[in-house]
């Protein structure tokens, strides 16, 4: 049955004098009339937009709700309609104008009062002869219903234009926002008559010729002039909404549509930014010569009503039924063993790992920026996995991916330079060139995640340099010169150059990346395939288990929830920490003893590298582990955490027996054997004795093995044939 929309606009009058909230005062209950308050701040300018619930609209009439929720484009428009019309009622006192277009439209009112005082002419006639949008100076949106459930791009079907719907994905362009003609004005050079030209699409066709009675009477031909400060504008930015990850089925390819955001809309995301948008699904409307060649498709467009940000970096959600208050936070970080639970709580489904999952849990918290007198010294931690195939990983990375608040994830070989950094894109709307963000602009204040690093072009690798230290990304191509923000960490995972990692050699030669691009990382951590009998049963046993029943093992630490622990870590971030000067001397002590130790390795052909960037690695991971204990200032034990972080990803990087020695493993056993035959009677020493003395040291049955070998050949020492003997020569 066809709605009858003077009742609905009665209906839409009684819902804005009657709604009213229920509150409780130091007099007892009263009653708080929301839009009729709202109403008198939009009639005295206080405020512009108008945000109509639609809980509230089903509380009073459920029938209006629906037809709202079906056809929300018109009845956004009977909205504007009422509160038009009851806006002078609820003016209780002169509002002064407040830009050109006020002046203008004020003008004209009193001069056509002026002019027709004889005819008795009402101020209500004199509106009725301008456009109803050159003279609103407010706009009306929908807010939908709680209850209404969040879509995908994907689910945008026929059936839902002219609904209002809410979707959810994340912005992938946003544009500058920029002017947009609501009411074209006019002047004619020979009558002098204003014309008004109201404009509802993305383009319109500007009048020429003159319509008044008087041009057409005298035939004088007068031409249009459009008036700039008589015309009414509007800010318009249009977005790139793509589904997310989590929405896209197997096998296919991410969906976008294209948002129109106007007036008090703009300016509310960024590229990177997760939201749901409420809003119309419309057709693109054409005009002109335009009409004749659109055929029977029509491209469409997401009129926005409502934009809400879902993550950010700093998450400041309220306290839902079931959360835990801050208090429980701080009781949380007060346990035992707080920091081995969050750590083991990263990825509990990946065996092992422990002080890699607790540098990535750092990772997640950051350090604290420092920004003085321009020199900007970034906070955020830089993490370089790698090591052999198949030691987990690109999982670490993934798992990294999901708990972090904003992130990106991304291939090295699936990469190229702009799609980290910026494209240099045409504006469909405006013709222009726009810069359109890469990976590392949409995980600013977030973390990058970037698998197979070493599979990179080196021309695209370059890219990287000035994000991981300046966190900057200058831009010069086609005429468009700036600097786009790129506060982001990095977590990258790169293979060796050669099938497994050759200890032998140093990181550079493995992994072939320039050190000027290993420097930045803050850790750089070796994952090794170790062949150990006892940890691979573990391991083969924890896989086996995971692949049964889906969950990790029961163990000794039990694993707190995903979304506590991104709860929790959010809180962590907000936190500033500061250094105290009682610690400067003990800091400054330890990098120059790691400056020393390095001299010591490089002469021993062990290539490590210290620079002053490890003493700002130093201070990054100790404010990111104050950050963890919800502290205001860093403690020695802190640093001393860090320090070892980083001396154990430093010692990842060469084998445990040079690193003991700094000599030939075969070298080092006979030193072992040769000291402890010194004080054996007639140079005799137990074979079996020997072997324990040799394993104890941290070497290998096989190395032990070799140096019997190799000095038996050379005469040094002889081994009986049962093999319970060893006599030097």
């Amino acid at each position: 049955m066809p709605a009858d929309y003077g009742e609905e606009k009665k209906k839409m009058q009684r819902f804005f004098r009657e709604f009213y909230l229920s509150t409780a005062g130091p007099h007892g209950p009263g009653k708080l009339y929301k839009y009729l308050e709202r109403m008198t701040s939009l009639a005295h300018r206080d405020e512009i937009e108008l945000i109509i619930d639609l809980d509230d609209v089903s509380e009073f009439d459920v029938e209006l709700a629906d037809a709202i929720r079906q056809n929300a484009c018109r009845y956004q428009q009977l909205f504007s309609e009422v509160v038009f019309e009851m806006l002078p009622e609820l003016k209780t006192r002169d509002v002064p104008p407040k830009d050109a277009l006020d002046v203008f439209v004020e003008h004209r009112i009193l001069l056509r009062q002026r002019a027709q005082q004889s005819t008795q002419e009402t101020l209500k006639d004199i509106r009725r002869c301008y456009p109803p949008d050159l003279l609103r100076r407010f706009e009306v949106y929908f807010k939908a219903s709680s209850q209404q459930p969040l879509i995908s791009v994907r689910e945008l079907k026929a059936e839902c234009i002219g609904k209002l719907i809410t979707v959810r994905g994340i912005v992938t362009r946003a544009t500058e926002v920029k002017p947009s003609v609501q009411v074209a004005t006019y002047t004619c050079d020979q009558c002098g008559a204003e014309t008004y030209q109201p404009v509802n699409g993305s383009s319109f066709m500007p009048l020429s010729a003159c319509p008044s009675a008087e041009c057409q009477h005298n035939k004088s031909g007068g031409r249009l002039y459009m008036q700039t400060r008589g015309s009414k504008f509007i800010r318009f930015q249009e977005l790139r909404v793509q589904e997310q990850s989590d929405q896209v089925p197997i096998g296919h390819v991410p969906r976008s549509v294209t948002v129109h955001a106007s007036g008090e809309v703009t300016r509310l995301s960024i590229p990177g930014d997760h939201v749901s948008i409420t809003g119309i699904f419309l057709p693109v409307l054409k005009t002109g010569f335009k009409q004749f060649t659109q055929g029977l498709l029509s491209d469409t467009f997401f009129e926005a009503h409502r934009i809400v940000k879902l993550k950010k970096t700093d998450i400041e959600d309220e306290t839902e039924e079931g959360d835990l208050t801050e208090e429980d936070l701080e009781q949380l970080a007060t346990q035992q063993d707080f920091y081995e639970t969050l750590a083991a709580s990263l990825a509990p489904e990946i065996y092992g790992h422990e002080d890699v999952k607790k540098a990535l849990l750092l990772l997640l918290v950051g350090g604290v920026d420092r920004c003085t007198r321009g020199v900007k010294i970034r906070g955020s931690i830089n993490i370089c996995l790698m090591g052999d195939p198949g030691v987990a990983k690109s999982q670490l990375l993934a798992y990294i991916d999901r708990v972090a608040p904003r992130s990106q994830y991304t291939t090295g070989r699936g990469s190229s330079g702009v799609g980290l950094t910026a494209a240099v894109m045409k504006d469909p709307v405006t013709g222009e060139f726009v810069l359109e963000g890469g990976a590392l602009v949409l995980a600013d204040q977030g973390v990058c995640c970037i698998d197979e690093f070493d599979k990179m072009m080196d021309s695209d690798r370059t890219a990287i340099h000035e994000v991981m230290e300046q966190q900057t990304i200058s831009i010069a191509k086609a005429g468009i010169i700036t600097t786009l923000n790129a506060r982001a960490a990095i977590l990258a995972a790169a293979n060796p150059a050669y099938g497994r990692y050759n200890i032998k050699k140093s990181a550079e030669a493995n992994i072939q990346l320039p050190a000027a691009l290993l420097s930045r990382f803050d850790l750089l951590w070796l994952i090794r395939d170790k062949c150990d009998a006892e940890n691979d049963m573990r391991l083969a046993q924890h896989i086996t288990y995971v692949h049964m029943h889906g969950v990790h093992p029961q163990t000794n630490i039990t694993p707190i929830d995903v979304n506590l622990m991104a709860r929790y870590l959010n809180n962590c971030r907000k936190h500033r920490p500061v250094v105290p000067t009682s610690l400067n001397e003990y800091i400054t002590g330890a990098y120059v003893e790691l400056r020393k130790d390095a001299r010591c390795q490089k002469a021993k052909h062990t290539q490590t590298f210290v620079s002053a960037r490890t003493l700002l690695a130093i201070l990054r991971l100790s404010t990111a582990l104050t950050k963890l204990r919800l502290a205001d200032v860093v403690d020695k034990d802190d640093v001393k955490e860090a320090i070892r972080l980083i001396e154990m990803s430093k010692s990842s990087l060469y084998d445990e027996a040079e690193k003991q020695s700094g000599v030939n493993p075969v070298d080092a056993v006979f030193g072992i054997i040769r000291d402890a035959s010194l004080g054996a009677k007639n140079n005799m020493l137990a074979f079996e004795d020997a072997r324990q003395r040799v394993l104890a040291k941290g070497y290998t049955p096989d190395q032990f093995e070799a140096c019997l070998e190799e000095y038996e050949a050379l005469n040094i020492l002889q081994v009986n044939p049962s093999r319970t003997r060893i006599t030097f020569v």
